[in-house]
């Protein structure tokens, strides 16, 4: 199958959440993540949702005013999974949770590739079914690292959700350097990454537009060093671009504006 990866993704994915939950003292479902307003079991709620949702069941009606966390119509939707579930127990929803991802997880091993390739809905736009559910694999491995650091159990889950995850991220900083912050042509940024998924990635600017490039003899306009963890934060909205650029592992050559207004732009979760 041309996805099993993305399958794969998945399902080790929330596995991990459900054998990390499993265990837990029902307090723990209480415990604040870093997600505005949002319990560990607030996380569990919207991850099921969005599963049954897909599934083709109705979102639930809300009433009253939407949270201040709440700024678009996917919020909306999010946070109404998540209101219907307030008056559950935790382990009542990782048990949902459980069903509704081996539900997800058989569906996807049924799919054909026509299937995988349809172009429909996902939180991004019209988007083919593969990267919809790739986007499925960013958002859960990211809420993984949520529940963690919630429970004061941060753990370095390596494996192909975290590599999804990088990559998606890495993918996206010529659209952050040429869109978002506007560089001027013959703008060089390189960001370099350590750990595990190490990589250099060099971007340069040039007619208004930022590609990613293969090497230059340039000196950098920006370089910026750090380590994964602390850039899929960032990237994923986790930490401030002030704590990102304080951070004692991130080092910062060049112009100190122009990092400044990388760490500003860097967020790419929606």
């Amino acid at each position: 199958m041309a996805y099993e990866w993305i399958i794969d993704a998945l399902d080790t994915t929330w596995s991990s959440i459900d054998r990390l939950l499993r265990p837990q003292p029902p307090e723990s479902y209480d415990a604040l993540t870093p997600c505005p307003g949002w319990s560990v079991k607030d996380v569990l709620s919207h991850l099921v949702g969005f599963e049954k949702m897909l599934h083709g069941e109705p979102v639930p009606v809300f009433e009253g005013t939407w949270p201040a966390y709440v700024h678009n119509p996917i919020g909306e939707f999010n946070e109404a999974f998540v209101h219907a579930n307030r008056d559950r127990s935790g382990l009542e929803v990782l048990d949902e949770f459980h069903v509704e991802c081996t539900r997800s997880i058989a569906a996807l091993r049924e799919l054909n590739d026509a299937g995988w390739e349809k172009v429909g809905w996902s939180p991004e736009g019209e988007r083919p079914y593969h990267r919809f559910q790739e986007t499925r694999v960013v958002d859960s491995w990211i809420h993984l690292q949520d529940i963690r650091d919630a429970l004061l159990q941060p753990e370095d889950d390596h494996g192909p959700g975290e590599e999804i995850v990088v990559n998606r991220f890495e993918s996206a900083l010529p659209y952050v350097v040429g869109k978002r912050m506007k560089a001027p042509d013959g703008t060089l940024v390189r960001v370099n990454l350590s750990g595990r998924l190490a990589r250099s990635v060099l971007i340069g600017v040039v007619d208004g537009r930022a590609t990613a490039l293969n090497d230059s003899a340039e000196t950098p306009t920006l370089e910026i060093t750090t380590p994964v963890a602390l850039f899929w934060r960032r990237a994923a909205g986790r930490i401030s671009a002030a704590a990102f650029l304080a951070a004692s592992a991130t080092d910062v050559r060049g112009n100190h504006a122009l990092a400044s207004a990388l760490a500003d732009s860097l967020v790419i979760m929606i």
